[in-house]
């Protein structure tokens, strides 16, 4: 091969991938362009004014991820009405959740280098109370029915908690005071009645029971466990075994939680599944399919969580005595916060 020829060769080279990388940059282009623009038969998303403190009944907010120029925005419907058309707040969150006046909005900031994440709370009209930085990728967030307490979870390494490769971060902080644990693994564990100690404790997904009482998941030495935490005596105390982002019920009696079950892939290994909390018995819900979220209660007797859709999420609901059947509730939405 001459040096004529290879010189031809290289240019030839040096033309292909150039056009390879243009089309893929234009490719990508253009499917970001295409998140901005609105699916014909999807969920109609129109731009408006989103309160905590609706006059006008029931409220259901979710992280809208229908296509167009509102995706990823908090919105608001009616809860009883929830394919109606979706107020956009203007504020996007990854994670989200409110109560009382008082929300928590994981959010990220793109920087040219990397992202980088923040936990916002905001006051009742969604405008900027405080913020705080996030260590990782937000996973959970959870608001006190009161509204004086938040807390959330971010990754801090590995993206998904079917495997063992992961680690969690979960911080609380008191909207009175501004006071902030930035890391619940630091509170004192009693596990089986015995004080414990270990440098694999992981905790995350929060639930309150009041502004004194939550509920989370502890993990260690590849178990999981409920704990109960009391936020003055900073301590978690097993409960309960194999439970992983409990969700305590408007009446404080049971909890919803994604339980390991036998013989499952996993990849997608959990169920859901109900735990009364007075006689520890658990009823196993009529959702058969993996459910990798904290689940939600809409009231005392209907859960309601999120399944992988065609855009993202969608929200389903299932009775919680374990009767009945899944039922899809909306398409293209996630983080749901019912109010009012």
């Amino acid at each position: 091969m001459n040096r004529t020829t290879r010189l031809v060769i290289l240019l030839a080279a040096v033309v292909l991938l150039g056009t390879v990388g243009t089309v893929a940059v234009l490719h990508a282009a253009d499917r970001s362009g295409s998140r901005e623009r609105h699916r014909a038969g999807g969920p109609q998303v129109r731009k408006g004014t989103v309160t905590l403190r609706s006059a006008v009944g029931r409220q259901l907010l979710v992280r809208n991820l229908a296509w167009g120029p509102h995706r990823d925005e908090i919105t608001a419907v009616p809860a009883d009405r929830p394919s109606a058309p979706r107020t956009a707040s203007g504020v996007k969150c990854l994670r989200f959740h409110a109560a009382a006046g008082t929300a928590l909005c994981l959010q990220a900031e793109h920087g040219a280098l990397r992202d980088t994440y923040r936990a916002v709370v905001l006051d009742s009209r969604l405008r900027e109370r405080r913020h705080f930085p996030a260590a990782g990728i937000p996973t959970r967030a959870r608001v006190s029915p009161s509204g004086h307490l938040v807390a959330w979870t971010v990754f801090v390494s590995g993206d998904s908690y079917a495997g063992t490769n992961f680690s969690t971060r979960t911080a609380l902080v008191d909207t009175r005071t501004w006071a902030i644990d930035n890391n619940l693994e630091s509170f004192a564990v009693t596990k089986d009645g015995r004080p414990y100690h270990a440098s694999d404790v992981n905790v995350w997904g929060v639930t309150f029971a009041d502004d004194h009482r939550f509920y989370a998941t502890l993990a260690t030495g590849g178990r999981t466990y409920l704990v109960r935490g009391d936020v003055a005596a900073r301590t978690l105390t097993t409960l309960h075994r194999n439970v992983e982002c409990p969700s305590l019920s408007p009446d404080g009696t049971r909890l919803a939680y994604k339980k390991r079950v036998p013989h499952a892939s996993p990849d997608a290994p959990w169920r859901l599944y109900v735990l009364d909390l007075r006689s520890t018995a658990e009823t196993v819900t009529a959702e058969h399919r993996n459910i990798d979220d904290q689940a939600l209660w809409s009231d005392d007797s209907t859960l309601v969580y999120a399944l992988p859709g065609d855009y993202g999420s969608d929200l389903w609901t299932v009775p919680a005595d374990g009767s009945g059947s899944p039922h899809h509730l909306m398409t293209s939405a996630l983080a749901p916060a019912y109010l009012g």
